[in-house]
């Protein structure tokens, strides 16, 4: 039995698809059949259908040519690049008994040449002496957005092939002219088939340096330095993918607001005022969401918003070791916290005394914990430690792009300009009027201040850089 029921090539124009595309097909038994999702034609430009199958059919069931594809006689496939149907990328992806060839070019030289491409109009050439070619100028900013795209797609099919468990048949554009590389590729794919030459139709174009390629050879050179090509400037992040935190939800008894809460942030405060839009307790908020339910409410409250709110890093782990750590009671860590003070030299009491009731635990000994917490901080988000990284502590960042999984915030919110911020919510949804905010929305605000200085603020920075990245946080005072 054959281990594939048909093949996609992932590729992207200009990366030498259509010589490879050649190539198999001089093989027995195998058959690439063009771009077969190419969202304005289907195989190949101004050709009817593909295995009997019009455009306007495969629009309307992608799946249904797969099949034709894998029911063909022999072995067939198709070149799929990142702009076509992203319907089959999901079939095919997941697919084990796809085989995935990933056709790979310097994606300068691919720029260069589908720019050189657009402006002459030749896309193939198989007469030398029709070959057409002209000066482009290079835009480094273009190119950043293509290289992106190109990188984003190549990371989606290494990542998916990954996780279940698939691996792939590389190809880079060099490749393409050794015949024993088109052999172990066809070797590969299972079929019983051999060539002892290249296909000699298809002609290398724009063959001249690069130099000679582009107009502006030197500022492309100098818009390429200026590229961080190993992403050497990144803040890493090494934190858990987080789902959507879904039954954490507060909705608005009757207002069409919906509050996404970060487990150490401002809401208490903010379950107060959301009460108090509709004049009600915070008994009478909705929680408890599924994603059915949610989805529910979503339908049902047309012009809602959805808002988040994000606290200063250095508020956000102070809080943290407030409520899990430091304090002994629901909702406190208690475990974890005889981990810390074991391993990571947190010094806390055991039994969760409070700084202001505790002589020998005092705001000294609180900053030298809360300065070992913030250490420990640093290397678990690193994934340099053997304790969970929890919704507590874990980047604000990280827990929004979970929940933007299900749905993206409306509003994300500062804790320092919480007035204001809710002000524009409620204008949003018709309100001229809306509730008072306190002054102070953090409850540990005097604890916090008595032991904040430039190394605590350094500690945290070290700490949470993405959220300082992300969301533009300076120096706490």
């Amino acid at each position: 039995m054959s281990k594939f029921d048909y093949f996609v090539v992932f590729a992207e124009m200009r990366t030498g698809s259509n010589f490879l595309e050649a190539n198999l097909n001089m093989f027995d038994g195998v058959a690439c059949l063009g771009e077969a999702f190419n969202p304005h034609f289907i195989g190949f430009p101004n050709t009817p259908d593909l295995l009997g199958m019009t455009q306007a059919d495969r629009e309307s069931d992608p799946q249904a040519l797969i099949d034709r594809v894998k029911q063909a006689e022999g072995l067939n496939g198709f070149r799929f690049f990142n702009d076509h149907d992203s319907r089959v990328l999901d079939i095919a992806l997941t697919d084990p008994r796809c085989a995935k060839i990933v056709l790979t070019r310097n994606p300068v030289d691919s720029f260069v040449s589908w720019k050189i491409a657009s402006a002459t109009g030749q896309w193939k050439l198989t007469n030398v002496t029709h070959a057409k070619t002209q000066q482009v100028n290079f835009d480094g900013v273009e190119f950043e957005t293509h290289l992106a795209a190109l990188q984003a797609f190549q990371t989606r099919i290494l990542n998916t092939l990954q996780r279940s468990g698939q691996t792939a048949f590389y190809v880079a554009y060099e490749d393409l002219q050794d015949v024993e590389v088109m052999n172990g590729l066809v070797r590969w794919l299972g079929v019983d088939s051999h060539i002892t030459s290249l296909n000699k139709t298809l002609k290398k174009q724009n063959p001249d340096p690069m130099a000679d390629k582009v107009a502006n050879f030197a500022q492309m050179e100098t818009a390429l330095a200026r590229m961080d090509r190993f992403n050497l400037t990144r803040t890493p992040n090494f934190e858990p993918r987080r789902g959507p935190m879904i039954p954490t939800y507060i909705a608005a008894p009757h207002s069409p607001l919906l509050y996404m809460p970060l487990k150490s942030g401002p809401n208490a405060v903010v379950q107060d005022w959301l009460a108090a839009v509709d004049e009600a307790t915070v008994q009478d908020l909705k929680t408890g969401f599924s994603q059915k339910s949610l989805r529910d409410w979503l339908r049902a409250h047309p012009g809602h918003r959805k808002f988040s709110v994000v606290r200063h890093p250095v508020i956000w782990a102070h809080t943290a070791f407030c409520e899990r750590i430091v304090a002994n009671g629901p909702g406190s860590f208690a475990e974890i916290r005889a981990t810390l003070r074991k391993v990571h030299g947190v010094d806390v009491p055991d039994g969760g005394a409070m700084p202001e009731t505790d002589v020998v635990y005092n705001m000294q000994a609180h900053r030298k914990a809360f300065l070992a917490f913030l250490k420990f901080l640093r290397n678990n988000l690193s994934a340099q430690t053997a304790i969970r990284t929890d919704a507590a502590w874990a980047s604000q960042q990280s827990l929004l792009q979970g929940m933007a999984d299900f749905g993206v915030a409306d509003l994300i919110a500062r804790e320092d300009s919480l007035r204001a911020d809710m002000a524009r919510l409620a204008g949003q949804i018709g309100r001229t009027s809306m509730p008072d905010l306190p002054e102070q929305t953090d409850p540990y605000a005097a604890r916090l201040a008595a032991i904040y200085d430039d190394v605590v603020e350094a500690a945290a920075r070290d700490a949470y850089g993405r959220d300082y990245e992300a969301f533009g946080f300076g120096a706490l005072r």
